[in-house]
């Protein structure tokens, strides 16, 4: 029997229709995965790590453990340098998640008596890092680089001598598919002196040459401390990256907890982000083709005239705001029956209020699958 407190939670999840459950995968037109490329279902990007791991003798199904003890393969080594040479940064650290690399970085590097001052809409993974660490946090108002620099000031004004402040934000936010201004941010960090980290997640693949990032786009990598990127988005693999310089790479490799404790990813998965760097590298198609349909999309809301329903973005993730759970949910499924995968965001993972249907585009969408849907929409929601 599960402990009455605990199901009391579950009962309240029930009744404010917020209750989770596992699905099931199915064959309906796709605006609900992060598989910006549809490099997930890559045939050629599947018989190039198949090739590579058999002509290289790396058949193991496992990693054996940590990469502390026998897991650090060779082609850890192999993979992370190609990974820090195409976002011009010194190194590379992998880890097994984007949600392990934040956890591990936020719960080691900022220290007793430094300053965390957050995005309010950062990543759970972001902040559930922060949960773990001894620095001091406080979260500032979504973009609002005026409401960042009054906690810098107040920071400056009580932080202890040697310690530092640490600036973190995404470059495309996952709820909303917007983007800071990077540029002022990275003018904020050298003011106050502070140490500027930056989750990339959804901005690889999308923006800049290759799909490089926003900070590649804007040059910004030598005023970043450090970047995360992900591989289970644009990728369409698995795992996760912390860009950097040799020494933070030394420091988390010695008291990073998520890092040091965990068994390593196996070769197949390192060869398959392999893979999927070269594929970016030559498939410039496939980025084309996901930013005209980006720019389609766009057009086709403003036709409908349902540009007062969305959050404003450039990004893959366009998100149109249904108040209220039960009914973001019921456009969600009669979506789900016309035969396009829409999924609803409820609260509370985004505040009450602010549930919405999240629509994310990708290269093998259709001009027609995308005026479909939308056309759909007016329908159910307006």
């Amino acid at each position: 029997m599960l402990p009455k407190n605990l199901q009391n939670k579950l009962d309240k999840r029930v009744q404010e229709n917020a209750f989770r459950q596992l699905g099931t995968l199915n064959h309906l037109i796709d605006f609900s995965s992060n598989d910006y490329l549809g490099f997930s279902k890559s045939e050629a990007i599947f018989k190039e790590t198949h090739l590579y791991v058999t002509e290289h003798k790396l058949l193991e199904n496992g990693s054996t453990g940590s990469r502390l003890l026998t897991g650090n393969h060779k082609l850890y080594n192999v993979v992370e340098q190609q990974i820090s040479t195409f976002h011009n940064s010194e190194t590379a650290l992998i880890f097994n998640s984007g949600y392990n690399a934040n956890l591990g970085f936020f719960s080691s590097v900022p220290q007793r008596n430094d300053i965390i001052v957050f995005d309010e809409l950062c990543h759970a993974s972001i902040r559930d890092g922060i949960k773990m660490s001894n620095a001091k946090a406080y979260k500032f108002n979504h973009n609002d680089l005026e409401d960042l620099e009054c906690h810098l000031e107040r920071s400056r004004e009580v932080l202890a001598k040697e310690s530092n402040i640490y600036i973190v934000t995404e470059s495309v936010f996952s709820m909303d598919g917007d983007f800071p201004n990077l540029e002022e941010l990275s003018r904020l960090t050298k003011t106050y002196n502070a140490h500027l980290i930056v989750d990339e997640a959804h901005a690889i693949g999308v923006f800049g040459n290759c799909g490089k990032g926003l900070i590649s786009k804007l040059n910004l990598e030598a005023s970043v401390f450090a970047r995360i990127i992900t591989f289970g988005k644009a990728l369409g693999t698995h795992g996760a990256a912390i860009l950097c310089h040799q020494d933070l790479k030394e420091y988390l490799v010695n008291f990073s907890r998520p890092f040091i404790y965990t068994t390593a990813l196996p070769p197949h998965n390192l060869a398959t982000i392999q893979s999927a760097y070269n594929a970016l590298n030559t498939q410039e198609f496939q980025l084309k083709k996901l930013r005209h349909n980006i720019t389609f999309f766009k057009t086709e809301i403003a036709r409908l005239k349902l540009q007062h329903h969305f959050i404003e973005s450039n990004s893959a993730i366009h998100c149109c705001v249904v108040s209220g759970n039960k009914k973001a949910k019921h456009i969600a499924q009669e979506l789900q029956h016309n035969g396009f995968d829409v999924k609803a965001i409820l609260s509370p993972t985004v505040p009450k209020g602010k549930e919405r249907l999240r629509f994310c585009i990708h290269s093998f969408n259709t001009e027609k699958e995308i005026s479909e849907v939308l056309h759909l929409l007016t329908t159910f929601a307006l």
